[in-house]
């Protein structure tokens, strides 16, 4: 089979802080042929970069807590805990948003930087393509309240044990995936980091 697929019309229909485009497509099927003509929206918001902050001297992750829309429909959850993240704009490389957003968010200063992995979100219906990194800090002092006042960021800052961290995902006070797959590779990787 010959994957391919055709774009068949593309309506814009919002523009605001993310886009939203409604495709007409039509796709090879693994049966042979082509499928029908699918109409799919997409979100689109470009591409992002987290960053998993982490002291391994004292094994102490960097928690950030912000008010998030995702959840309107559990108000109770919409306060996540998450890992510091940011598009990126034009222009900008994925390594130099990971440095910037560690500062902008945490307050933090990543003495290495290591990129883990670049994942889709939610490919069903989002365009937006993850790249993961680990920095390594110092998280001596870092806490409170971080953010750009102009980017309306209202984000709380704190560190935790990495037992504690990983705790919080199989207790379910984690719920955002780019922390829970963050977390869960450290899991896998924190005695063998990358130097």
């Amino acid at each position: 089979m010959k994957k391919e697929f055709k774009i068949l019309n593309k309506e814009a229909m919002h523009a605001g802080f993310f886009r939203l485009n409604k495709y007409q497509i039509q796709h090879t099927l693994f049966a042979g042929g082509w499928s029908e003509v699918l109409t799919r929206e997409l979100f689109e918001r470009g591409n992002c970069v987290a960053v998993l902050l982490y002291d391994p001297a004292n094994d102490k992750v960097v928690i950030i807590e912000q008010f998030r829309l995702g959840p309107i429909d559990e108000p109770e959850n919409a306060w996540m805990l998450e890992i510091v993240a940011g598009i990126i704009d034009a222009g900008e490389t994925a390594e130099q948003v990971a440095y910037r957003e560690a500062e902008e968010e945490a307050g933090c200063v990543v003495k290495k930087m290591h990129f883990i992995n670049e994942f889709y979100t939610s490919p069903g219906g989002a365009s937006e393509k993850i790249s993961l990194f680990y920095g390594e800090v110092n998280a001596d002092g870092i806490g409170g309240l971080h953010g750009l006042a102009h980017e309306h960021e209202d984000i709380l800052v704190k560190t935790v044990d990495f037992e504690v961290a990983y705790q919080m995902i199989q207790d379910g006070r984690i719920e955002s995936a780019i922390p829970i797959i963050a977390i869960q590779w450290l899991a896998l990787n924190k005695h063998n980091l990358p130097i």
